[in-house]
């Protein structure tokens, strides 16, 4: 069995907490990316400052109707999701059926507007 590029938990502990450059944090994030683990990816993604990727995340969270890892994103860049991007949000997750995400999405989307 090939040995996994991803570390350990306790690893990712540590190098979470440990300075490094933008290009190892950024090859970190891209082997969880690789292995659909978006959510750890975040903060090695933004220890890289990948601006860029980080928005394309958030993008995929909206299309995949996953409010979760939308929220996520968001904290990661340092701003709240705007409503619209709530409501966008709120239309896939309930054509995939995700409805406590959709839900999720409608009354962080009120939020918002109040």
């Amino acid at each position: 069995m090939a040995q996994s590029k991803i570390p350990n938990p306790l690893a990712r502990r540590h190098l979470i907490e440990k300075e490094f450059d933008a290009a190892s944090a950024l090859a970190v994030a891209e082997a969880y990316l690789a292995d659909a683990r978006k959510v750890e990816a975040l903060d090695f993604l933004a220890k890289a400052g990948a601006t860029d990727r980080l928005t394309a995340l958030q993008e995929e969270a909206v299309a995949e109707g996953d409010a979760f890892l939308f929220q996520a994103v968001a904290r990661h860049l340092d701003e709240a999701p705007p409503a619209e991007g709530w409501h966008r949000l709120a239309d896939a997750a309930d054509a995939a059926g995700k409805e406590l995400y959709a839900a999720t999405a409608r009354r962080q989307a009120g939020r918002v507007t109040e």
